[in-house]
């Protein structure tokens, strides 16, 4: 487990069902703020046309993850839908020792993961105004087919369910400049 006392920085998590519009936000968030920076996973999945590796996300193979693992370079990373994905424990700490604020986009089973090795971390579940509305957002992002999109939605279910129990924000992104300011709101607060 990570001292407290020798961290400078604060992580913040923020978590939410595909779909929900938790990059927007989170990117929005580092914009408008400073001494925040914003972690970037690795993972297994495809990349899509419009994501630039190293930015959006680390895209590696399932050897490259499974290497990671061995060498106890993640501090979190789960399966999900097929896919995996982790947080790099060395940029974090980086960020951290620096005294800035980290925001990680990580799933539910990651952020307790995380949330193990940093009890102090805030944690933010972004929700959908409605699940037709969250289903319309995942139909529009054009990522996967029908069938994916149907396995998504009903996990979220469950995620929704879960984050009532383990996160102390839950923010509704039904307008996007009010869910970002919300999340902003949050971050300022737990920095005081």
């Amino acid at each position: 487990m990570v001292e407290r006392k020798s961290i400078k920085g604060r992580l913040v998590i923020v978590s939410g069902p595909s779909g929900v519009g938790k990059s927007t936000i989170c990117k929005e968030v580092v914009k408008r703020l400073d001494n925040v920076c914003m972690s970037v996973s690795l993972t297994t999945r495809p990349k899509s046309e419009e994501e630039i590796d190293g930015k959006d996300y680390r895209f590696v193979s399932k050897e490259q993850f499974s290497e990671q693992i061995k060498q106890g370079n993640l501090l979190e990373y789960a399966e999900v839908f097929g896919n995996l994905y982790g947080t790099p424990k060395d940029k974090v700490e980086q960020c951290l020792q620096s005294g800035k604020t980290v925001i990680l986009e990580i799933d539910v089973q990651g952020a307790r993961q995380a949330k193990h090795f940093y009890p102090d971390a805030e944690m933010i579940f972004i929700l959908p105004p409605t699940q037709k509305e969250l289903l319309e957002r995942m139909n529009g992002r054009g990522r996967e087919d029908i069938e994916t999109a149907a396995v998504r939605l009903n996990g979220a279910s469950g995620e929704i369910a879960a984050a009532w129990q383990y996160y102390k924000h839950m923010v509704i992104n039904d307008d996007l400049q009010q869910a970002v300011d919300e999340v902003i709101e949050i971050i300022k607060i737990v920095g005081e």
